[in-house]
């Protein structure tokens, strides 16, 4: 123990030490090419508005004072990559530039910067480009010392205040070694003098002390855990088996009987094998698994229910004694899987159309095939699908805060009717276009609700009646009191919906007629808003439709 704490100070210190440099040194080293970066950068700042005034004139001005030869390379190249000045160099001499990273992001951006090492790795050379309003670029480069060499540079200091940290550091550990084992080594577990020893081992002198004490409880304790462990696995929902190392079953709980159909009585106390069970190869493949060692899981299908088999080893001692199998009901999962994937199919198909659309509208006019005359028409077809796009995303971020409960509206006293009253009056302009009469009756009726999303459930219910009607169709919204109930009715006589398809009209992007729908336009979130809305006020959507005889939907508060 001595041994221990004696050199794990050292390695300690003499660790903390070395990292301490380390960091140190490339600290200061970004801090250093930091300002590097920035000095260069306002240096062709001053260069480019010199350039934009003066041109070539100002470059040969500092090359007569002497000042072009400066510490920092300045180099003037031209829009196709041929060297017009160098302030190190002859620029006759030098090559193409256009290849040079920081040249090709300055042509495509207005400015470029590139690092490049020497071929030793010593030096590193940080270039700045900037785009001139003539199409040529001026680039400044500035050499420095590379974050490597620095640090090779600090490995002789390191070394000298590494051995003389350590050397004190020795002398320190020993002596604080001694005096932390000496009180240990002085203890007697038979006659412990608790004031010659720590406050921590305090704990360890009194369950010596107590030892037979300790072992009668703790055996008492292990009583009472297989019985809270009995209580436990028998109030699981999930099925819970125990086997030995033969696949006899040891223990099992009356969920794992009841999910795999067996019948425990019939085995009269004897021995069963956990395969007579079930009989499944997937479930014999998860057993095997874990009897070989290793963890076993595989999905299972019993009586329409979706279950997941996992069975882990039971290890002791390096050998293995058994397995322990548990049986999960996922089917809940399962379908939220399925759930999710047929969402995320239909939101990529709807966010695919608009945007194949923009696309193709955009490509079309980038190529200068379009004529002047048609461009406002273009323009306003990308338009539309791009509102197209801002609806359908604001319709899915207001889905998932209503699902996931995250709306950040307090409710407050409204008057349902007063909100319906706002609704329709917005949308008489769009009802008169398409011929339909949009009527509002009933009287105030107070609820407690979000003001905003039951506008947003009203709007939808009046936008698909009206939609989905016929010419001089009528839409009649009704808020009224029901058996103490506040209801709010949404009624038209257009098409209809069929009957196949009431279960189904709730779901996101669920549409009866395709075709229809889409040329009409629209989302296919508005009732899945609307029921979502609903569920948020605690209210009960009912709806009464028939093909060609319209559609009834009431939300009963």
């Amino acid at each position: 123990m001595k041994r221990k704490i004696y050199w794990s100070m050292c390695q300690v210190a003499l660790v903390s030490m070395i990292l301490g440099t380390l960091i140190t040194t490339w600290l200061l080293c970004q801090d250093l090419q930091g300002q590097m970066r920035q000095s260069v950068m306002t240096e062709v700042r001053y260069l480019e508005s010199a350039m934009e005034l003066s041109g070539k004139a100002y470059l040969d001005h500092l090359a007569s004072r002497g000042d072009g030869n400066s510490e920092n390379r300045i180099t003037w190249v031209a829009a196709d990559g041929s060297v017009l000045y160098d302030s190190f160099a002859d620029s006759q001499s030098l090559e193409n530039h256009s290849d040079r990273p920081e040249i090709a992001q300055a042509l495509k951006n207005g400015r470029g910067e590139s690092t490049r090492l020497s071929q030793t790795l010593a030096e590193q050379t940080y270039y700045y480009a900037s785009l001139l309003s003539d199409g040529s670029i001026i680039r400044v480069g500035s050499t420095t010392q590379s974050g490597l060499a620095t640090m090779v540079h600090t490995i002789p200091w390191m070394i000298i205040m590494a051995v003389a940290i350590f050397g004190v550091t020795m002398l320190l550990a020993e002596h604080e070694t001694k005096r932390i084992v000496a009180p240990i080594n002085e203890l007697n577990p038979d006659a412990p003098q608790e004031d010659l020893v720590y406050d921590e081992l305090s704990p360890l002198v009194r369950s010596l002390a107590k030892q037979k004490e300790t072992i009668n409880r703790q055996m008492e304790t292990l009583r009472e855990k297989r019985e809270e462990f009995t209580a436990i696995t028998e109030n699981m929902k999930e099925g819970f088996i125990i086997v030995d190392r033969k696949a006899d079953v040891i223990s099992y709980n009356s969920s794992a009987v009841h999910i795999l159909g067996a019948d425990m009585d019939r085995t009269d106390g004897a021995n069963i094998n956990v395969l007579n069970l079930n009989r499944s190869n997937g479930f014999r493949q998860v057993v095997d698994a874990a009897l070989q060692g290793q963890r076993g899981e595989q999905n299972l299908e019993l009586n329409d229910r979706h279950y997941q088999i996992i069975a882990n080893p039971v290890v002791e001692s390096g050998a293995q004694r058994g397995a322990v199998v548990v049986i999960l009901d996922v089917t809940e999962q399962q379908n939220r899987e399925e759930l999710r994937r047929e969402f995320t199919a239909n939101v990529s198909h709807e966010l695919k159309t608009p945007l194949t659309s923009i696309s193709g509208y955009a490509e079309i006019m980038k190529s200068g095939l379009v004529q002047p005359s048609d461009m406002a028409p273009f323009s306003e077809k990308i338009y539309v699908e791009a509102q197209r796009l801002i609806v359908l995303v604001g319709d899915i971020i207001k889905l998932s805060q209503l699902d996931e409960g995250n709306v950040a509206i307090e409710k407050t006293t409204i008057d349902l009717h007063q909100v319906a009253s706002r609704v329709v009056d917005r949308m008489k302009d769009v009802a008169k276009r398409t011929q339909v009469t949009l009527t509002l009756s009933g009287k105030p009726t107070v609820i407690q609700g979000a003001e905003q999303i039951l506008d947003e459930m009203i709007f939808n219910l009046c936008d698909n009646a009206i939609k989905y009607n016929r010419p001089y169709g009528k839409v009649e919204v009704m808020v009224e009191t029901v058996d103490g109930h506040p209801t709010l009715t949404v009624a038209d006589d257009g098409i209809g919906i069929p009957r196949a398809d009431k279960e189904r009209i709730f779901e996101r992007f669920y549409r009866v007629d395709k075709s229809h729908s889409r040329q009409i336009g629209g989302t296919g979130l508005g009732l899945s808003i609307v029921k979502h809305g609903a569920i948020y006020h605690k209210a009960k959507v009912e709806m009464e439709s028939a093909l060609g005889a319209g559609t009834t939907v009431r939300i009963i508060f």
